[in-house]
């Protein structure tokens, strides 16, 4: 409201000016025209000469405010007064276009988070207060009704829900929320009134640090940014010394008015701001930061987002992030006088006693209870398996290597998967066969990843290496490690990251938790399965809210499409510029082309820009 208050009275005073200028200069004193502009521009252009100073003082001299206020100062000093006044209000005007262009673009990239709870409904005894949610603490009580946003992370104590979790994960499809489930802020609940206990206060909980990680981003700038900055540093002081030539030079050796080359030397001044590239290279990088978050991929820098278009290698690990990490028995054989039920029925009364994932997936599958009153003599056999008593007759049930010490007669299953062998009072009874099931979208990741350029796919795990072979045949990966140990994935990623192109990126793919090291190799760090987890957030470069690898391939999308946008912004405003320079230093261009030049090619530039929000 003051910029435009400050516009409209310059613009009143500088019309008043031309009023005087075009109909009443032979009846009035000379300087009765000269004090109206110079009160239109000390309006409009006042404080634009004192931050110009300032740069001065601080030894910032070669910026846009002491470009302008050089050459309109020195229009008013060779007798272009209207010109000197006019181009400080269509200046002004066009750095508030600008500046609305830039807020609104801002708070676009900021909605398309729209996850920034606006209150809390805190239970205090039978009451419901509504608080602001920076004021709730751990063990609080909180109610979320149908429609409103989940304020902070807690445990579900009463009640269901559908949640819309689309602001934190990009997808459209809801999930199911009910007692003793993990809720997390940012979601919506659809359907039910929920009753939540708060598990982390909200500086720590999910919404704040994904709000905050967008926020933050800008601080980390890509190369392209960077050599905008330095290009500014020395384009500028360029630009000022050619006007000055202009200025002096053509006078003193060809003759010539001093005034009309003067007058040439600060219109090229004002044409030479760069405001454009210093304006929209960042706002182009700041929206396709936006973007990704939008969808669900949270980029901790434009450094790291630029990094995806010269995407080389990519390593994934395997279990959790091409695969979903959850055992599920996927086949049963049965020996010649059992069947598949009698087995499955067996080896789940033998691990009924164990904790271990196999062990689970088994009792899972069989779905019914188990009497423990009928089990003696439960032992576990180290590297092998288990034993127990049941109803009398003895249950195996473990690797290949029990049969053997067993003595027991078996035929080995040729199924990928983790198996296991059941035999019952020494004969045996069949195998089970459990595996960790592949994604969905990760033979699409895949195949996608190459066809969009990426030469190598390896995977490191630290799984059964014939497992882990079969997964990589089935899902076209290039490499394939398996079996390792922490520290012999760092080196396996030492070796994959000094065979990859020179100007290559590395990608590693993983959870976050347990591999911090290779994260820390990679170029870009890529945190899978990202939702609600702290190591995963804090570890990586970029985190997928989500458990799909396809993920990637929108991140590269955005990387590319940014791309596109930067290059056609930089092209763009140096065209215009060299254009419109070499028409200013020609006498063709007068101030007000010069104006359209700065402001008006930073706008354009802008809004451009803002083409990354809205692509698809």
């Amino acid at each position: 409201m003051k910029d435009i208050t400050k516009i409209i009275a310059g613009a009143g005073a500088f019309a008043a000016g031309m009023v005087i200028e075009l109909f009443f200069t032979s009846e009035l004193p000379h300087y009765v025209p000269l004090a109206i502009f110079i009160i239109a521009y000390l309006i409009l252009g006042g404080n634009i000469v004192l931050r110009a100073l300032k740069g001065i003082v601080r030894g910032n001299i070669f910026d846009e405010t002491f470009l302008m206020s050089v050459a309109t100062i020195g229009a008013f000093a060779i007798g272009e007064y209207p010109e000197a006044a006019g181009v400080m209000l269509f200046y002004q005007i066009g750095e508030l276009f600008q500046e609305t262009a830039v807020k609104k673009s801002k708070k676009s990239i900021t909605a398309l988070m729209n996850i920034r709870p606006d209150f809390a409904n805190l239970k205090n005894g039978e009451d419901i207060i509504k608080v602001t949610p920076d004021t709730v603490c751990i063990g609080d009580i909180i109610i979320v009704k149908p429609g409103e946003k989940i304020p902070l992370d807690g445990i579900v104590i009463e009640g269901s829900s559908m949640l819309d979790t689309s602001a934190l994960t990009g997808e459209s499809v809801p999930r199911k929320a009910a007692e003793n489930d993990a809720v997390l802020s940012g979601c919506v609940s659809l359907s039910g009134k929920l009753t939540i206990k708060v598990t982390k206060v909200f500086g720590e909980s999910t919404v704040s640090k994904i709000i905050s990680l967008v926020e933050n981003a800008a601080s980390k700038k890509a190369k392209t940014e960077n050599f905008i900055t330095t290009f500014a540093r020395y384009y500028t002081p360029v630009v000022v010394g050619l006007a000055v030539l202009i200025a002096v030079v053509p006078s003193l050796f060809f003759g010539g008015g001093w005034r009309e080359w003067i007058h040439r030397s600060l219109v090229f001044l004002v044409i030479s701001c760069p405001c454009a590239l210093v304006l929209s290279i960042p706002m182009s990088f700041f929206a396709g930061i936006g973007k990704a978050a939008k969808k669900g991929i949270l980029v901790k820098g434009s450094n790291y987002l630029e990094a995806f278009n010269r995407l080389d290698t990519v390593v994934f690990d395997k279990t959790g992030t091409l695969t979903k990490g959850v055992f599920k028995v996927t086949a049963i054989e049965s020996a010649e006088n059992f069947t598949g039920d009698t087995v499955l029925e067996l080896a789940a009364h033998a691990e009924a006693f164990s904790n271990h994932p196999i062990a689970l997936s088994i009792r899972q599958e069989y779905g019914r209870e188990i009497d423990r009153n009928n089990l003696n003599e439960y032992s576990e056999l180290s590297g092998y398996g288990v034993s127990v008593i049941l109803n009398g007759k003895t249950v195996f049930a473990g690797n290949q290597k029990l049969m053997g010490k067993m003595d027991i007669a078996f035929s080995e299953s040729q199924r990928n998967g983790t198996k296991v062998y059941v035999a019952l009072n020494g004969e045996y009874a069949g195998c089970i066969v459990i595996s960790d099931e592949i994604k969905a979208d990760s033979r699409t990741a895949i195949s996608e990843l190459k066809t969009k350029g990426v030469r190598k796919i390896v995977m490191l795990t630290g799984d059964n290496p014939h497992i882990a072979g079969a997964i990589a045949a089935e899902l076209a990966i290039d490499d394939v490690y398996g079996g390792l140990l922490p520290h012999e994935k760092v080196e396996k990623m030492e070796m994959i990251n000094s065979q990859k192109e020179a100007t290559g990126k590395l990608a590693f793919v993983g959870d976050g938790i347990n591999d911090a090291p290779v994260l820390a190799i990679a170029d870009i760090g890529v945190a899978m399965g990202g939702l609600g987890s702290d190591a995963a957030i804090e570890a990586a470069d970029v985190v997928l809210m989500t458990d799909e690898p396809s993920k990637l391939i929108d991140a590269m999308d955005i990387a590319r499409f940014t791309k596109n946008i930067v290059w056609q912004n930089i092209i763009f405003a140096l065209s215009v510029k060299t254009i419109f320079l070499l028409l200013g230093a020609f006498g063709i261009a007068t101030m007000w082309e010069a104006v359209f030049a700065d402001v008006g090619v930073s706008l354009l530039a802008v809004l451009n820009a803002m083409r990354i929000l809205r692509a698809p």
